[in-house]
């Protein structure tokens, strides 16, 4: 078969988890800059997608159908997510490598995916990116930001789990595959399901938050959003942090691990 086992696909992260909780910090870094711009350039890309559209459905699904080529992206290039790599859970529970490892690995990338994700919310916000639709498109990256800037605790970290469940099954299904095209698919549809839901991904939200603070800073931009209606009170760095960025971390981190955890049980348990 084009396609490892269950088993085969556990014990294959079991290793390959081994090997990313021992990367040195700088290559750990670098590589986690990189999967948080990819991340980042799939929200920017499907939000200029769908910035114009009214109808929400046909938003998450034009949205759904573009986003998840960044994960596609990640898996390929060998680039660190720190979504995908609560799933070192596998590894640990393995005994190839320890707690302390993992929550170091998870530490830098979740630094370096933030790196990454800023570096292309600035770039859209402050050099034109956002000019789309006569600034339309900065409008709704402000929209966007204030509606996650004013998510509750609970709904952040369940959606948070419900998101990373299916992006952490889409990094596993991926690595089934053993060519390119059984991987970008592998890691499309269950990405595509969570876009679509509307789930809560922190990397996604590294990008889409401070994208909306940073067009906010804008006068023009901030300008064309009073006269859309929007209430700016509730966009804040403090609220972003609080109120979206750590129940939906918190959320990722049950998701993923608790993934990781179930197939390990599930196909390696003694």
């Amino acid at each position: 078969m084009n396609l490892f086992t269950p088993w085969e696909n556990v014990e294959n992260y079991a290793n390959a988890g081994k090997k990313k909780s021992e990367r040195s910090f700088g290559r750990l870094f670098v590589l986690a800059i990189l999967a948080g711009m990819t991340i980042a350039l799939g929200g920017a890309t499907a939000a200029t997608a769908t910035h114009a559209l009214a109808n929400v459905s046909l938003q998450r699904l034009i949205s759904g159908l573009l986003f998840p080529f960044g994960l596609g992206i990640v898996v390929l290039t060998g680039s660190e997510l720190f979504t995908g790599n609560c799933l070192i859970t596998i590894s640990v529970l393995e005994k190839k490598t320890t707690w302390q490892k993992m929550l170091y690995n998870l530490l830098v990338v979740y630094l370096g995916n933030f790196v990454g994700a800023l570096l292309v919310a600035v770039g859209c916000a402050y050099f034109g990116q956002f000019d789309a639709s006569a600034g339309g498109l900065a409008v709704q990256a402000i929209r966007t930001a204030i509606a996650k800037c004013s998510i509750s605790f609970p709904n952040g970290l369940v959606l948070g789990i419900l998101c990373n469940v299916l992006v952490s099954a889409g990094v596993m299904v991926s690595l089934t595959g053993k060519d390119a095209a059984g991987r970008i698919m592998g890691a499309y549809i269950p990405v595509a399901l969570f876009v679509i839901c509307g789930f809560e991904h922190c990397v996604a939200n590294m990008y889409y938050v401070p994208a909306g603070l940073f067009a906010a800073s804008v006068p023009e931009y901030a300008q064309l959003a009073v006269e859309a209606g929007l209430d700016l009170s509730a966009l804040s760095w403090g609220n972003f942090f609080l109120k979206n960025l750590l129940p939906v971390t918190i959320g990722n981190i049950i998701g993923g691990a608790g993934l990781g955890a179930a197939l390990w049980y599930g196909h390696k348990a003694n």
